[in-house]
This record gives structure tokens, sequence and C-alpha cells, in this order.
């Protein structure tokens, strides 16, 4: 009898930890699949989110520096619907990175031979400019990106998004050179005292983005020219709202009063001190008489593109047209309040970083 109760003790011992190993087995089976299902839905979300980012409308300004994109972006910002922030400068950098890598063959089949495939990288670039974009600043309707630069890019990144359109910035390159050396803005390739060097960067930078826009069409890119912007701002931009599909508020005509409120400006930037104002013909023609005679002579040759936009490289002071009421009325607050502006203008004065916060 004790043998039988000793047996019976064991068997029973037995049972229940067989049961329970079964119960943790099959819990643990259970929230392995479980996991399981939680990361295939997780890696579901991210792969629709990543899609969808290509959907989304976006808005890119380009254009040679100097050129307006600053104040472009500015109006588009006081816009409700639009969000652009200051440049990101790391978005034209991936993509100059990405274009290397397919400019070299050798470099382009190493990536390919260890299956990075050109769908991979593209998904990966989309990726991290929609993700730079959707935290960069304030949420709104609809992303905008300011990196001058990246209008070279536009067919590709074009096809990146294929709901984005782009706007590219264009100006008098005798203007834009003026600025550049005038106001010493330190941009690769150009220099701060040799006009003809410039004008040949200007007119080399400029072709290419005129012709990648050119080849995505007009329903993708709209060349918007500086001088018009100023002096007919209603109908100007009321011609880009209407390109891009965006609704007119009369907010986009007063930028300025949005300055520091909807509107962040980076003091790092050439433009902050002159974005501040509101539309003006004070830069327009600050170029004239500048330029030196032997660079007139050969304006022709050293910028073929100044022509090929239509810009008068005869005159010495060429007419861009008429500036409407509003522009003018501007230009009168401005006279009749210089103090305040001047004081404006040291305030958001451009500062050199010397330390990260």
């Amino acid at each position: 009898m004790k043998n039988i109760g000793l047996i019976l003790l064991i068997l029973s011992i037995i049972l229940f930890a067989s049961f329970h190993l079964f119960s943790f087995n099959n819990k643990s089976i259970i929230t392995q699949q479980q996991c399981i299902s939680k990361s295939d839905d997780l890696n579901e979300t991210r792969r629709r989110n990543y899609d969808s980012s290509s959907l989304k409308p976006i808005i890119f300004i380009g254009g040679m520096p100097r050129s307006g994109t600053t104040l472009m972006r500015a109006i588009l910002d006081s816009h409700p619907s639009v969000r652009c922030g200051e440049e990101t400068r790391v978005i034209p950098r991936m993509l100059s990175m990405r274009a290397a890598w397919k400019k070299s063959t050798i470099e382009w089949n190493r990536l390919l031979s260890g299956g990075m495939t050109e769908s991979i990288l593209d998904s990966a670039v989309r990726a991290f400019v929609y993700e730079i974009l959707i935290h960069h600043s304030q949420s709104a309707d609809i992303l905008c990106d300011k990196d001058p630069f990246v209008i070279k890019y536009s067919s590709y990144v074009s096809s990146l998004f294929p709901n984005s359109k782009f706007l590219l910035l264009i100006r008098d390159g005798r203007a834009v050179i003026h600025s550049v050396m005038t106001r010493k803005v330190t941009i690769t390739g150009f220099s701060l005292t040799d006009y003809r060097q410039n004008l040949k960067i200007w007119n080399k930078g400029m072709e290419t983005m005129y012709e990648e826009c050119e080849q995505i069409g007009p329903d993708r890119c709209q060349m918007v020219y500086y001088e018009q912007l100023v002096l007919q701002p209603k109908k100007t931009i009321g011609n880009i709202l209407k390109f891009l599909n965006i609704s007119w508020v009369d907010s986009v005509l007063h930028h300025e009063e949005f300055i520091g409120k909807k509107i962040s400006l980076s003091k790092t930037e050439h433009s902050t001190d002159q974005v501040i104002k509101p539309i003006n013909l004070e830069a327009l023609t600050k170029w004239f008489s500048h330029i030196p005679a032997h660079v007139k002579r050969d304006v022709d040759s050293l910028a073929p593109m100044l022509k090929r936009l239509g810009y008068d490289t005869i005159s010495d002071a060429p007419t861009y047209g008429t500036a409407d009421p509003f522009v003018l009325e501007n230009m009168n607050r401005l006279k009749n309040n210089a103090d305040f502006w001047k004081n404006q203008t040291k305030m958001y004065a451009r500062q050199i970083p010397t330390r990260v916060n």
C-alpha cells in the first residue's frame, strides 16, 4: 500500500507538471504569434506610411541663390494650408549623394551587387525626404521645401513624389551676381570679386535647373520671375496659387505680418533681413551701373541664359515692367517708417553660428 501511494503521488506530480508545461508552451506559442502578428502589423503600417508619403502634395521651391526663393517661401508660409520653414540643407545633399552613386558606374554596380536595388534606394530616399519635411516645422495640409538646389534634381524628385509641384525662381543673373558679391554670400564655385567667373557659374546652374523644369513639364513645374513677383505680386501670386491648386487668401500679400508667428526665419540665411519687409522694389535695380565694362561687353557669351530667359542684355538699365499700386503703397510704408524698418533689419541681421545649443 505504501508503494502504491508513492506511485500515485509521483504520477500526480508528473501529471501536474505536464499540464503546466503544456499550458506554458501554449501561452508561449500564442505570445510569439501575437508578437509576430504585431511586428507584421507594424511593418505593414510603416510600408503604408512610406507608400502614402509619395502621394502627399509637396511643393519644392528652388532656383539659384539670391533669386527670391526665401521671399517665395515666406509668401507661401503665410497661407494657412502651407508650411515651408527654413532651408533644411540636408535634402539637397542626400539627393546629390544619390546622383553621385548613379553617375559612378563602379559605385552603382557595387550597390546593386550587394543587393541594394534601385527600388530600395529610391524608397529610402523618399522616406528620408518625407521624414525631414514632416518633422521640420509645424504641421500643415501641404508640405513645402525651400532648398534652392533641390530643383536641380526635379525629374528624379518628381518620380518619388508624383503629386509634387515645383516652383523655379528666376532672376536676372546680373542682379544675382551683384547680390552675391555685395552681401558676401559664400556659395561653392562663386567668387566675391570675379564677375566673369560668377556669370559662368550662374549660367551653368541656371541652365541645369531650367532644363530640369522643362523636362517635367508645365503641369509640374512653374517658372516664377522674381521681377514680376515684386512688381505685380497680386497677379503673380494668384497664378502661382492656381498652379498649386490652392485657394486664394489675402494673407499671402502680407507675409511680413506673420514673421515670428507662423513664419520662422533663420538668422543664418542671407535673405532674412530683407524678407521681414513687405513685398518691395528695393533690390530690383541695385545692380544697375555696377557691372564692369569688360563684363557688359561679353555678357552674352558669359551667360547666354540671360537672353534665353528673355532678359535685355543691351541696356545698362533694363525695364522689367510697371509696379502695381499695392507695391507702390508698400514702398511708401517703408519710406515713412524708415527708422522702424531699420531697427527690424538690425534685429534680423545675419549671424554666423558659433556654437550648437
